[in-house]
């Protein structure tokens, strides 16, 4: 089939839809977001097919030992490494609270599984296993097929062009509705560091930080403040000979070395690099250095997608989008589910999935175009008046559980537990308190409690 170059505008509008129909729906990507949206879609109603490149589900959750041969991940022409893994990486929340709400994240007596409370990458991906094939979304799911272009065609309807992984050609297919699900963990952002085009150093970005031997004996400097920073800088201590953390976090803080590691020094951002392999940091400190990781975070990036300029990334800001979900212009026909960041993200795939399913099938009402860009130059105005730049318009943090609820409402679904805000926050404390421990000492039995209590009245309530 040829599919023609469309010109999705205001110009070409798109149909009211009428009540309670089934739609047939592509969701690009079989990681959690997709999996939640193929259910979701499924459960309404509609007509659904997973695209996914790789050969199985999981995403960025599916681990490999591979690493780009660029380091920097900054070669467009490079093979693209879809998960950003690193071997130790456990999880940073609770199982109680990741886990989807319509199947909660337990320990499993299945031989080899990882009972811990905060687990390991291997059992999230497992579980994501028994999570797809308790409902059946395997048969969803074409595997090996990486999307090529998706965009608007002259009959309403969105062509998805794929091929697959073997070197065959794929299929040109056409549906009434895309779900995006491609996930934001692949494409690296990078530190600008003023000449660093003569610093004869090596540098890597954390998308291909695997395990610690390569640093082994070597100084290393980590610029970032995420949790990987905080994980992949104690791993690399482990061999490094030094390890310093950059950090505008630090800037007007405590520097020096880090509490309890003989190894590590908190550091404020870097001033600059030199040819002599030295790096100075913005208090004056200056030290040789054999290596910059960059743990600055991940692009947005969508490649396949061809709006016409409608939906535009700038400074990492997808936009404009309602509620971080819909275009206005293109909605509910075009929506994009996880990308909001510092947040508990099994759950919201689920609210977010649940409101598009429920608007694609006319059950739920959405609003019209014009309310919808209002409440988005609303966002975009409250943000900059706080000082908040573009490319933090999708983190969330706090604000997340208010964001959740009110998809809740929409949906006509339960609000979030108060013990999962509880766990939520009380994990945020005891992080920042005892960073080294807070995954295996814990002090919230009661919350323990309750969650298990939910999930066992959701399991007699489903099988009533």
């Amino acid at each position: 089939m040829n599919i023609p170059n469309p010109n999705p505008t205001a110009h070409f509008p798109l149909p009211a839809m009428p009540p309670l129909v089934s739609r047939s729906v592509a969701v690009i990507g079989a990681g959690a977001a997709g999996l939640s949206a193929a259910l979701e879609l499924r459960r309404e109603g509609h007509s659904v097919v997973v695209y996914e490149r790789e050969t199985q589900i999981g995403g960025t959750w599916a681990y490999t030992p591979e690493t780009e041969i660029d380091p920097m991940g900054l070669n467009p022409n490079r093979k693209v490494i879809h998960s950003s893994l690193y071997s130790s990486l456990r999880t940073n929340l609770p199982r109680e609270v990741m886990g989807f709400r319509v199947y909660p994240f337990v320990a499993s007596e299945k031989p080899g599984r990882d009972p811990r409370r905060f687990p390991g990458h291997r059992e999230v991906l497992e579980y994501l296993r028994d999570f797809a094939e308790e409902f059946k979304l395997g048969e969803l799911v074409r595997f090996g097929r990486e999307v090529l272009y998706v965009g608007l065609v002259e009959d309403r309807k969105w062509a998805v062009r794929s091929k697959k992984g073997n070197g065959e050609d794929g299929d040109d297919e056409v549906y009434d509705a895309v779900v995006v699900c491609n996930g934001h963990y692949t494409e690296p952002r990078i530190a600008e560091i003023p000449g660093i085009d003569e610093w004869p150093g090596k540098q890597i970005h954390s998308h291909n930080y695997r395990v610690p031997d390569p640093f082994r004996d070597q100084v290393v400097v980590l610029i970032g403040s995420s949790a990987s920073a905080d994980d992949i800088s104690r791993d690399i201590a482990r061999v490094a000979k030094e390890v310093h953390i950059a950090s505008r976090s630090v800037q007007n803080g405590v520097t020096g070395k880090l509490p309890g590691h003989d190894k590590i020094w908190l550091r404020p951002m870097i001033n600059s690099v030199h040819k002599d392999g030295t790096v100075t940091f913005q208090d004056g400190n200056e030290i040789y250095t054999d290596v910059i990781l960059h743990c600055t975070g991940y692009k947005y990036h969508f490649p396949f997608l061809e709006t016409n300029g409608i939906v535009t990334v700038e400074d990492n800001r997808v936009g404009p989008l309602y509620k971080h979900i819909f275009p206005p212009t293109l909605a509910p026909w075009l929506s994009f589910v996880g990308l909001p960041w510092k947040v508990v993200p099994f759950p919201l795939f689920e609210f977010q999935n649940k409101w598009i399913a429920g608007v694609l099938s006319g059950r739920i009402p959405l609003e019209s175009k014009e309310e919808m860009m209002a409440d988005i130059e609303a966002f975009y105005s409250s943000l900059e008046a706080s000082g908040i730049p573009n490319r933090y318009t999708h983190q969330m943090g706090e604000s997340q559980f208010e964001y959740d609820d009110w998809l809740a409402a929409k949906s006509g679904s339960p609000s979030t537990e108060e013990w999962r805000k509880q766990m939520y926050f009380v994990t945020g404390r005891r992080k920042r308190s005892t960073p080294e421990t807070y995954r295996d000492h814990w002090e919230d039995e009661d919350l323990i409690s309750l969650a298990h209590q939910d999930f066992k009245r959701h399991v007699l309530e489903v099988s009533v």
